[in-house]
């Protein structure tokens, strides 16, 4: 059977989610479609959707084009100008079956609600993602912070948790279904339950899960803020073999006045102070962080500082935003930094990641990792250690296994199955 080709851009929830548009748009018969699930955190993501949209039509002449996602909830008039486009659907209608017919009746072309006004939402089982080893699992979406470089709660709404019952019992499902790892999604997972009756943190979520699933060998945490991270949580990271040593940081900047300026919640030295102590709780943790590059009015004193930051609070894995101004936030109508200074920086910043991988795959010689096979390639295992470090193993190996480091090919580290 023929099924709807999914362009998805942005982060672990756009792909989540992709996999839900996917079996809606099958259940409506699109099996001709493309659909985009666009993202809007920087102009060069929508500026590659736009292309995207544009290289679609010209391959698949009599497809229908649906283009949704952060990019269409923010800024549904510049796709519905688009004459590629036969339908733009919201953060909300993309995930409705109905959004998906083009029957009789449901023919407006333009489907964007005030994301806003929406007060609710649902966790999405989703069966087959990343095969049958890891799945995502949707706690929360939206955003009650106003980051000043940020246009996601734009696209994303408010902060709304799913209750906690529901995430228990889809990870029990997805566990039954052969699930050996969950991932715990969502725009900001560290605000999870301050919606719901009670208020449940992100730790009792993440205690809940564990004590319930007990066959649950692997939880995962995606991108978490520091300065959210409750007691319990931090007591589950430090104590619980099933919650993976790998936390990644929504860091963006390693000096105090840009931080300011982005109206983050944390200061440096509360960066830092974070990682060592968890650190000294749970040695063999590793942090990887989110950072922009070339905020405006970012000077060279206080790049230096962000890099300096890199070092000081021991990251291993970058993921650099060079800076890319979002019409209708604040630190648009800061004075910007010229594009080759901000290009340099990620730059520069990109090979501290690079160096600072280099070193942590060095260490990683000679010692023993816990895997997840992912899938066979030419006869190999491929797959992520308890690090999220990739990782061949030679031979064919399935689930979970003990696997020695031998060395690295490019970026990845190669192995063997442990004695």
């Amino acid at each position: 059977m023929s099924a709807p080709e999914i362009i998805t851009f942005g982060c672990r929830l756009n792909t989540l989610e992709s996999e839900v548009i996917r079996r809606n748009a099958m259940a409506a018969g699109l099996d001709d479609a493309v659909i985009v699930n666009t993202c809007a955190v920087t102009g060069e993501a929508v500026r590659q959707a736009r292309q995207a949209i544009r290289r679609a039509r010209r391959d698949r002449p009599d497809a229908r084009i649906i283009v949704t996602g952060c990019a269409a909830q923010t800024d549904p008039a510049a796709f519905a100008a688009m004459p590629e486009v036969d339908r733009v659907l919201g953060n909300e209608e993309k995930l409705r079956p109905e959004s998906f017919d083009f029957g009789i009746g449901l023919t407006e072309r333009v489907q964007v609600n005030d994301i806003m006004s929406v007060r609710e939402t649902a966790g999405h089982l989703v069966d087959g993602i990343d095969g049958r080893t890891r799945a995502f699992v949707q706690v929360q979406n939206g955003c009650d912070h106003r980051c000043t470089f940020c246009i996601i709660p734009y696209g994303r709404g408010n902060s709304r948790s799913v209750p906690m019952g529901a995430v228990v019992e889809q990870v029990k499902l997805l566990v039954d279904s052969g699930y050996r790892e969950v991932v715990v999604t969502g725009v900001d997972i560290t605000s999870y339950g301050a919606d719901l009756p009670g208020a449940p943190s992100l730790g009792s979520l993440c205690a809940s899960i564990l004590k319930a699933v007990p066959a649950l060998p692997r939880l995962r945490l995606s991108s978490i803020d520091s300065v959210e991270v409750d007691p319990l949580l931090m007591e589950l990271i430090a104590g619980e073999p099933r919650l993976m040593p790998h936390l990644h940081l929504s860091l963006q900047a390693g000096d105090d006045m840009i931080l300011k300026r982005m109206k983050r919640r944390h200061s440096r030295q509360q960066s830092i102070e974070f990682c060592d102590a968890v650190r000294a709780k749970r040695p063999d943790v590793v942090f990887g962080a989110d950072i922009i590059a070339g905020f405006p009015t970012e000077t060279e004193a206080m790049f230096a500082n962000t890099l300096a930051c890199v070092d000081e609070a021991d990251i291993t894995f970058l993921h650099v935003f060079p800076y890319s101004a979002r019409p209708g936030t604040r630190a648009a109508l800061m004075p910007q930094l010229r594009g080759d200074v901000i290009r340099e920086r990620a730059q520069i910043l990109r090979r501290c990641g690079e160096q600072r991988r280099d070193v942590f795959f060095a260490r990683q010689q000679g010692r023993e990792a816990d895997v997840l096979v992912e899938k066979i390639e030419g006869g190999d295992s491929v797959g992520h250690t308890q690090h999220f470090a990739p990782i061949v193993i030679a031979g064919a190996a399935d689930g979970i296994v003990r696997a020695r480091v031998t060395g690295r090919d490019g970026n990845t580290l190669t192995g063997r199955l442990a004695a």
